[in-house]
């Protein structure tokens, strides 16, 4: 048997624990053959001594995350009794680059992950990027982010936000109201994101004023966008020609950012989305930037990252067994030409 008593001097007890000891009991599920008691600022492990010294290193990672990074998710945690290492993923503290603008409040909001940073670098050197990943890994949040800087550093005079109205899943039918009010259930996660970056008051201003437009895809034919930072959200529910029509519309001194998931498409079946089409032949122009997220950089609740590991294992599944049922529904085709031909003879 082993004890080890480990100090957690320094650190916020609640931060480390979490509430109602959420995280602590997160660390004794995974080792439930050590004996782990806490006291104040005091940590007591007991058990065998190659488990608990496993344990001490994992609380060791647990301290030093809440001291470079003022924070301690579920999700980091899991990280790490999976084994990954959570430094290798997240952004240090100090690296003031990562921060991309400050918000409300004065607050920084930053890249907190290597792909969130590498998109803000891209964002920086093209004029457009397309930023492809799972959900909840800060596309669509990052990108607004960015806009805001430019419009904050006056690169550009206006930040324009669309979106496909696509229905996703649901037949929504009429909704009632002026069209303002019918388009914006679908363009809500961009208000969401512009609420954390602007005061009421000097969001609603922009509004008002058009420094901040908010519209359908459908509503940028026809224009030219010009000295302004156009966010394209939800790409892989647009179409080849949308997103031709759409990348056409840029103007000299316009910037741009496409974000799309590509593993979630809401299109009718008859209807493929554009998003792979443009990548494929667009990654390789000098000014076009291609960004990949994974579920590394998942930022919500601790579990997206598992539920977007097991769907798109049930997706390979379905893939790999299609596949299958098309191999031998060829082979009885050969098989049976073959007999006929065999019988004409």
């Amino acid at each position: 048997m082993s004890e080890i008593n480990l100090s957690i001097d320094g650190v916020d007890p609640v931060a480390l624990y979490g509430e109602k000891n959420s995280k602590l009991n997160l660390v004794k599920k995974a080792f439930p053959e050590i004996r782990i008691t806490s006291r104040g600022d005091k940590l007591k492990l007991i058990g065998e001594k190659k488990i608990t010294q496993k344990v001490k290193e994992t609380f060791e990672k647990m301290i030093r995350m809440l001291r470079e990074h003022d924070e301690l998710s579920l999700q980091t945690i899991q990280d790490m009794l999976n084994g990954n290492n959570p430094f290798a993923v997240k952004i240090s503290k100090g690296d003031a680059s990562s921060t991309i603008v400050n918000g409300r409040s004065g607050k920084p909001i930053k890249a907190k992950t290597v792909n969130q940073k590498r998109l803000f670098e891209s964002a920086e050197n093209n004029d457009i990027v397309f930023a492809i990943g799972p959900a909840g890994t800060g596309k669509t949040y990052t990108a607004v982010a960015i806009a805001v800087r430019a419009l904050k550093n006056k690169l550009v005079k206006k930040i324009i936000l669309t979106r496909p109205a696509v229905e996703a899943g649901e037949n929504l039918g009429f909704l009632p109201g002026d069209l303002k009010d019918k388009v914006d259930p679908y363009l809500r996660p961009l208000y969401d994101a512009l609420d954390d970056m602007f005061p009421p008051d000097k969001l609603e201003h922009f509004m008002a004023n058009r420094i901040i437009e908010i519209a359908p895809l459908a509503f940028m034919r026809g224009r030219t966008l010009d000295n302004a930072f156009i966010i394209l959200d939800e790409a892989q529910n647009a179409s080849s020609m949308q997103l031709k029509m759409f990348l056409t519309r840029l103007g000299p001194s316009a910037k741009c950012i496409i974000t799309g998931d590509i593993s979630q498409i809401d299109l009718p079946h008859n209807q493929r989305s554009g998003l792979k089409h443009s990548i494929n032949i667009l990654e390789d122009t000098e000014g076009i930037g291609v960004v990949y997220l994974t579920t590394d950089d998942v930022v919500r609740h601790r579990l997206v990252k598992e539920i977007i590991i097991a769907y798109s294992k049930a997706d390979e599944k379905r893939k790999a067994k299609k596949e299958a049922e098309k191999a031998e529904k060829e082979a009885r085709y050969k098989a049976r030409m073959e007999s006929n031909s065999t019988e004409e003879e």
